[in-house]
């Protein structure tokens, strides 16, 4: 009988926390981010970020002690600045040349809030660049056991079926698969098996999959995804206790109670460390409470899925999780 190469990786996935760690991320919409804001004496500050939702989980998982490798399009003079500023972070990249521009955008936070001042949109993804870009992802995820599949806010960027064919893909190669994902997208996912699957309440009822806000509404939707294909289903719910069904049982996660001063970046940073605590072969259990923790650490703080790795380790410890049904 051939070994099942997906045994064959879970059981060599239970590491130390410690041990070094690789973790592929699939991030198809990378974006230079631009912020102005306002020193105390009143002079202005401006910050040059890499971001999108990829980079965002990479830069969390690599705080967490995890070597991300990101695989991205980057085009245009966008993208050779996100290139230059992720090797400066010291976040492995996979680029994928592409035609048109990478996307990019302006925000003003002098007056306390976010303002959008300008924002370039990326273009679309020919087919070669697809297929350049899927393989890119697939033989990383191969090489680091573990792959994290992120979406692009415009849908137009790349087929939705893309996301099907890489997550069945990285799956029959004995791959993690975690995936955060909404809309088509996390359809095409669920489609081709994903293992674990983190989505906001928000995400859930703009797609039209939960019509009601309790709990048992949410462990419903969550059932559904299963349903279609996905392993474990993650819900964040904002200040409300994350809710996970899967295998082992549907369980719930309070929030940590924290002053917010941004919450973008959340849902990204709880993805992370959920991948990470994965890749370890951490049970779910672990993996809410760290994921938890570095949600609601990075609403503290103004840059989008940051904070250290032993504040988030520590909080982690206050984190209640208990079994539900």
């Amino acid at each position: 009988m051939v070994p099942d190469p997906r045994a064959i990786r879970l059981a060599a996935a239970v590491t130390p926390a410690d041990a070094e760690q690789r973790l592929a991320v699939f991030c198809p919409g990378p974006l230079l981010t631009v912020t102005i804001e306002r020193f105390d004496d009143g002079d202005d500050s401006i910050h040059l970020h890499a971001g999108g939702q990829g980079v965002w989980v990479a830069r969390m998982a690599k705080e967490l002690g995890a070597l991300p490798v990101v695989c991205a399009p980057l085009g245009g003079e966008a993208g050779a600045v996100v290139e230059d500023l992720l090797r400066g972070e010291g976040i492995a990249l996979r680029r994928v040349d592409r035609a048109g521009a990478s996307a990019a955008y302006v925000h003003d936070r002098r007056g306390g809030h976010r303002v959008q001042l300008a924002e370039q949109g990326a273009s679309r993804l020919d087919r070669h660049e697809v297929d350049e870009l899927v393989n890119v992802a697939l033989s990383h995820g191969v090489e680091c056991g573990t792959a994290v599949i992120t979406g692009t806010a415009d849908r137009r960027v790349l087929p939705s079926v893309t996301f099907e064919q890489l997550v069945a893909d990285l799956r029959a190669m004995g791959v993690n698969t975690v995936a955060d994902l909404s809309g088509p997208q996390l359809d095409a996912a669920v489609a081709g098996g994903i293992d674990t699957v983190k989505v906001s309440d928000v995400e859930l009822s703009a797609d039209g999959r939960v019509t009601g806000e309790s709990t048992d509404d949410v462990i419903a939707a969550a059932e559904r995804l299963r349903a279609a294909g996905a392993g474990t289903v993650v819900v964040s719910r904002q200040q409300r206790p994350v809710v996970a069904v899967g295998p082992a049982g549907i369980w719930e996660a309070e929030v940590v109670p924290l002053t917010v001063v941004d919450h973008r970046g959340a849902g990204d940073s709880m993805t992370a460390a959920i991948a990470v605590s994965i890749g370890r072969g951490a049970p779910i259990v672990e993996a809410l409470r760290l994921g938890v923790a570095a949600g609601s650490l990075n609403v503290t703080r103004h840059g989008l899925a940051t904070g250290p790795r032993d504040a988030i380790e520590s909080l982690s410890r206050a984190v209640e999780v208990r079994r539900l049904g």
